[in-house]
This record gives structure tokens, sequence and C-alpha cells, in this order.
């Protein structure tokens, strides 16, 4: 019976969109899926609380918290920011129509220790959120609510900002709610202070979440408000690589500038910050490289056809060589086919046949291609993927633009195995 009950709150329909079901409700009222007949599609709509007040301030206040997010309709199109349709007034009640994200989940699920995300995807994620921060700052749009449940990912994990109900405008026709506003968390000190409020506010908050994001704490906690207010404006954060250390220095640096009291300590805009994030990106990237060709290293030294190359002929054989991956199934050479290019099984099994016939199989440090050597052969056999394998595939062109000792180092393992392949 209290499933009925509930379900018969739900109105039927808002203005021309048909309710489906309640999605999330916050303070400033509740989001519904809908359905678009015109378009057919799914929407959200966002269905203002009543302030159910007399008082005229509390009823502006309400009135200019709805007109900030309706006017986003034809402004802010951008791909990180959460589209507004369409804006309405039924029978007192004002709403805004909004895409509808299937799957979609907040940042707030990754706020955990127990579940945050990979280093990299924390500095992709927020250079999506600076981007569109950015997009806003230059029309004149300061969010001012910035924390991890108004950062959404889709299904696709690409980035959506949300709910500007809080938005302070500069444009002329629209006055911004002033005052102290937002989350207490993630407010900047000049939020706090009732001062005024900049596009650094945004960053501040973003550098906020940023933190919350690479740690699972908040930069503060405090026993209650009066207290929390206090330590953001006055106090430090415990330093990030404390709580995860595996975080790198250049982007914790980030971080703290973000974060700056004095906001004309922090990055001048969000596309200042977003050029910092780059940078730690292409840094992450290439110490992950360096790891990468370590392990390959490491790889190839533990297989039988390399024992007797040095770490530098193995390295130096991996920058000529391609690293190639097949699943089950897949034909690495075939049969008849004309090509120039030696194989070195790193890991999986493959079988070797021969005119619909299978003559064996092959595991890691096994190699095959010795027709190469020889101009214009074909191959002899059809070399197929048993499951997920990886070679290195090296073409004989390449091959002589090595240095002659680890072409020399190649030649006898390549003649070893041909001459013990003549021999089966």
């Amino acid at each position: 019976m209290a499933v009925r009950r509930e379900q018969s709150t739900l109105p039927e329909k808002i203005g021309k969109y048909r309710i489906v079901r309640e999605v999330g409700r916050g303070s400033s009222g509740m989001v519904y899926l809908s359905h678009d007949p015109f378009y057919g599609r799914d929407v959200a709509i966002k269905l203002y609380t009543d302030v159910g007040t007399q008082d005229a301030r509390e009823q502006e206040a309400a009135r200019k918290m709805f007109f900030n997010e309706a006017r986003l309709v034809g402004r802010m199109q951008h791909p990180n920011i959460l589209p507004v349709y369409d804006a309405g007034e039924e029978n007192g009640r004002r709403y805004v129509v909004m895409e509808h994200v299937q799957g979609a989940r907040t940042l707030t699920a990754y706020c955990h220790q127990g579940n945050l995300l990979p280093i990299p995807e924390v500095v992709r994620i927020m250079f999506s959120a600076v981007r569109a921060l950015h997009y806003a700052h230059t029309r004149g749009i300061v969010h001012r609510d910035i924390k991890p449940s108004n950062i959404m990912l889709t299904i696709d994990n690409e980035v959506r900002v949300i709910d500007f109900g809080i938005a302070q405008w500069t444009d002329g026709e629209v006055s911004g709610i002033r005052g102290v506003a937002g989350s207490p968390s993630y407010m900047s000190p000049e939020q706090v202070r009732a001062e005024e409020i900049t596009p650094r506010s945004d960053l501040y908050a973003l550098g906020a979440v940023m933190y919350e994001l690479l740690t699972g704490a908040r930069p503060f906690k405090a026993p209650n408000l009066a207290k929390l207010l206090h330590e953001i404006v006055f106090a430090t954060p415990q330093p990030i690589h404390r709580l995860r250390a595996d975080v790198p220095e250049d982007l914790e640096e980030v971080v703290w500038r973000a974060m700056r009291k004095k906001p004309a300590d922090r990055f001048s805009s969000g596309l200042e910050f977003a050029a910092a994030l780059t940078s730690v990106h292409q840094s992450l990237r290439s110490a992950r490289n360096v790891i990468d060709a370590r392990e390959r290293v490491a790889n190839l030294r533990g297989l039988r056809f390399f024992h007797d190359f040095s770490h530098n002929e193995i390295r130096e054989l991996i920058k000529a060589a391609e690293w190639r991956e097949y699943s089950e199934g897949q034909d690495i050479v075939r049969q008849g086919d004309m090509d120039d290019r030696f194989y070195v099984i790193v890991s999986g099994d493959v079988a070797v046949e021969a005119n619909g016939a299978q003559l064996g199989r092959l595991g890691a440090g096994d190699c095959f291609g010795e027709s190469s050597v020889m101009p214009n052969a074909r191959r002899q056999a059809t070399i197929r993927a048993l499951g997920p394998v990886v070679v290195l595939q090296v073409s004989s062109t390449l091959l002589e633009t090595l240095s002659a000792a680890c072409q020399l180092r190649f030649n006898r393992m390549f003649l070893k195995a041909l001459i013990a392949r003549l021999q089966g």
C-alpha cells in the first residue's frame, strides 16, 4: 500500500511531458524521468519546490534560482555541460527540462578510499570539468556550487557539469543570488566571507573536489559548521602525498594552486588550470611509457629466444619492432601470403596449419616467419591464435637499421630457429 501512495504523488504530466518516475531530489526541487512526445525522447525534468512561505524575499530568491537555470536555454552549449532543452511554468510550478543521461553517476561515488579512480582518470575528468567552467565563465556565469555531486559521468565516462541553480550572472537582465551560497565543504574563503565571487571561486571548488578524488578525504573537516568555515579561511589541508603516496608532486602542486586562500594567487582562468592539467597528463603518459618499456624488456628477457641478448640490444630491437596483440581465432599469417616479417611469441599459444591440416603448436619464446629470409618467399603455413596472443613483429627492412651487434645476435638466433625447424 505504501508504494501505491508514493506513486500516486507523482504528477502525471508537467507541461507536455509525461512523468515516468522520480530519479532524484535536492534542496531546490525534484527531478523526474519524463518523456517528450514531440521528439520521442526521454528527458529529465527538474520541478522546483514551492518555498512554502509568504516571505517576499524567499519567494524572490526562489524565482531567481529558477530563472538562473532556465536562462541557460540556448546559452550553454558545451559537450561537458548538461544541456537544458526547455523551461516553463504551469499552475504556479516552475520547471526546466534537461538531457536524461542513462546510467549516469556522479563523482560522489569515487570520493571514498576504497573506490578511488586511477590518477590519470582523475586528471582527465578534471580537465573536462575545468573546460566546461571556463566556457561558462567566458559567458559571465559563475557556478558557485561545484562539488562531486554536481559533476556527472555518463555511461561512456563523459563529463557533465550540472545544476547551475545558484549560479551568479553578470548579465544585466538577471541579477544573481547574493550572499553566502553553495556547499560548505567546497566553498572558497571569499564565499565564506560573503565577499565578491569570481570565476576563481569555482576553480577553488574544483581544486577541493580534486583533492577529495585523489585522497578519499575532504580538504577540511570539522565537528560543526562554524569550525569548518573557520578552517576554510585560515587552515591548511593535510598534504596529499601523506594520504596517497603515488600522487605526483606536480599534480599536488596543481591542487594547491587552485586552492590558494587569495583568489589572486590561484590560476588566472580555467584555461590556465587546463594547461597545467595537460602538462601533468603528458608527464604521466611519459612515465607510463617508461614503465611499459621496462616491462617489455623484462618480458623479452624471460623468453629463450632472447637469453643471449643484452638489455641494450633488446631495447634497440623493441624500438624497431611492433608489439602486436591477437585474439582467439585470428590469423597472424596466412599460407601463401608474401611477407617479409619475422615473429617471436611473447605470450599465448598459436596453431600451425598447412593445407587445412594442423601441424603443431607454438608458445611463448617460439618464433615463426623464417621464410622471410628469402626474397619474394610465400608463407608455407597459416599461424592462428588459439587464445589471446602477443607477438613481437620484426620487419626484415627495419632489422637492417639496427646496430651490427644487434643484427648479428638476431640473425644467429634466427638461423638456429630455421635449422631446428628444417630438422623437424
